[in-house]
C-alpha cells in the first residue's frame, strides 16, 4: 500500500550530533515532523522513520508487532551512531517507550533521552481480554488526534488493530522491566490532560529509571499529541536546550531528504 501523504519518513543530514525521533502507536512521522524540522534548522542530523505497518491503512498494522517497530528504530539508531559522534533519542507516546528501550540497551551510545507523554501500560480493563479478543474482533476505535489546539490534527488510523495492541501490551511490560537500565540524562514532558496516556505513566518512568540528570516539564495547554498542540514550541525549545547543554558542539548545517 502507498504511504499516506504527510506520513513519509524524514531525514536531514546535518552536523555531528544526531537525533532519532520515534512516533506513536497507529500514528506516523507527521506527528513529529515539525519537531524534526526545528531540530534540522539548528543543524542537527535528524532521522524520523516510519514504523512498519503505520502510515498506510490499519489492516497493514495487523500483521506487525513490537519486534518490527523496535527493529526499525534500532536500525536507524545504528546508522546514526555510525554517522554522528553523539546521538539523542526522542519519542512520543509508544515512541517514548521505544526511545527508552534504546537507551536501556545502548547505554553510553545514547547521549540523552527526551520523551513526550511516554506510554508505559495499557490501563483499559478491556486490555486483559486482548489475548482472546484479538482472534474474535479485528479492531476497535482509534486513539489518534487527541489535540486541544483547534485546526490541528494528527495523521493516524481511525481503528486500532487488536493483534498489534496485544503486542504493544507485551512490549510495555518488557520496557517497564528495563527502565532501571536507563542511566542517561532524561527530559520528560507530559500533559496533565491526556486522554490517551495518563500522567501516571510518566510518573512510573520517572520513578523507575536510574538517571540522575532528570527534568520533568508539564504541558498544561496540550492533550496527548503535544507535538502538534499549544505547547509544541516549548517542547522544541526545551529539547534544543537539552541537547545544547549536553552536546555543545551541536549545530552544523546540512541538507534535507524525505517526503
Amino acid at each position: 500500500m502507498p504511504v499516506l501523504s504527510g506520513a513519509e519518513p524524514y531525514r536531514h543530514e546535518g552536523g555531528e550530533v544526531g537525533v532519532l525521533l520515534c512516533h506513536g502507536f497507529t500514528g506516523s512521522p507527521q506527528s513529529l515532523r515539525p519537531w524534526a524540522e526545528r531540530l534540522a534548522e539548528h543543524g542537527l542530523t535528524v532521522s524520523l522513520p516510519l514504523l512498519p505497518g503505520h502510515g498506510t491503512r490499519w489492516q497493514d498494522m495487523q500483521v506487525t508487532g513490537w519486534q518490527d517497530w523496535y527493529a526499525e528504530v534500532d536500525r536507524e539508531l545504528r546508522a546514526l551512531t555510525e554517522r554522528c559522534t553523539e546521538v539523542f533519542v526522542f519519542g512520543l507516546s509508544m515512541g517514548g517507550a521505544l526511545a527508552l528501550r534504546l537507551a536501556a540497551r545502548y547505554g553510553d551510545a545514547v547521549r540523552g533521552v527526551v520523551v513526550v507523554n511516554p506510554a508505559n501500560k495499557m490501563h483499559d480493563r478491556a486490555a486483559f481480554a486482548l489475548p482472546v479478543a484479538r482472534f474474535l474482533v479485528p479492531s476497535t476505535k482509534g486513539i489518534a488526534s487527541d489535540i486541544a489546539k483547534p485546526g490541528s490534527a494528527e495523521l493516524g488510523y481511525d481503528r486500532v488493530p487488536l493483534h498489534a495492541a496485544h503486542s504493544l501490551r507485551q512490549f510495555f511490560r518488557l520496557v517497564d522491566a528495563e527502565l532501571p537500565q536507563v542511566t542517561q540524562p532524561l527530559l520528560v514532558l507530559h500533559s496533565p490532560q491526556d486522554h490517551v496516556v495518563p500522567p501516571v505513566d510518566s510518573a512510573r518512568v520517572l520513578g523507575r529509571v536510574s538517571s540522575t540528570d532528570v527534568t520533568e516539564i508539564l504541558l498544561e495547554q496540550s492533550y496527548h499529541v503535544a507535538t502538534l498542540d499549544h505547547d509544541a514550541d516549548r517542547i522544541f525549545d526545551e529539547s534544543l536546550a537539552f541537547i545544547g547543554r549536553l552536546a555543545p558542539s551541536a549545530g552544523k548545517e546540512g541538507t534535507t531528504t524525505g517526503g
